[in-house]
């Protein structure tokens, strides 16, 4: 196995020690992009629209905009200087921008309607698996596809996607 530019690639060979189990047979070769996102894999396969894929893509915009990720590091700005007697600098407020696209993503989330929040917010925000979100959730396999799209459906309304 060898990494490329974020994909992971795998060689192999048609020799019998390459573990193809009997002689002259290929092995298969898999290429697994690994920064490819949920959604990205299920629209190359086709269980999603491009319309549903672009809602996705907008909503997860706005919420990386709105910085809505949980902090995995410190924050290493500076500390607010003193003013006066005990009194601290007031905290660095949020830019406009950050402000609208946290009103955007409310707002989309809000469209899609109750219940359908969690499973937009696993696949396209957190960048869960499928499978994953579905067990977390307590869903049966492939509920959450449907589930999915139905509030992706929602979203692009919001958006104003056609």
């Amino acid at each position: 196995m060898r990494q490329e530019g974020g994909r992971l690639l795998t060689d192999q060979s048609l020799e019998p020690s390459a573990g193809s189990g009997k002689a002259g047979r290929p092995i298969r070769s898999v290429t697994v992009n690994a920064t490819e996102s949920p959604l990205g894999w299920l629209r190359s396969r086709g269980h999603i629209s491009a319309r549903q894929y672009e809602a996705g893509e907008q909503l997860r915009s706005d919420w990386e905009r709105a910085q809505l990720a949980p902090r995995v590091t410190m924050r290493w700005d500076a500390a607010p200087l003193s003013r006066g007697r005990g009194g601290a600098a007031p905290a660095v407020a949020p830019a406009e921008s950050q402000l609208h696209a946290r009103q955007r993503f409310d707002a989309a989330i809000g469209a899609a309607g109750p219940g359908l929040s969690d499973i937009l917010w696993r696949v396209v925000c957190s960048g869960e698996g499928m499978r994953d979100a579905e067990t977390a959730l307590g869903w049966p396999a492939r509920a959450g596809k449907l589930v999915l799209t139905i509030a992706l459906d929602r979203v692009a309304d919001y958006y104003r996607l056609r």
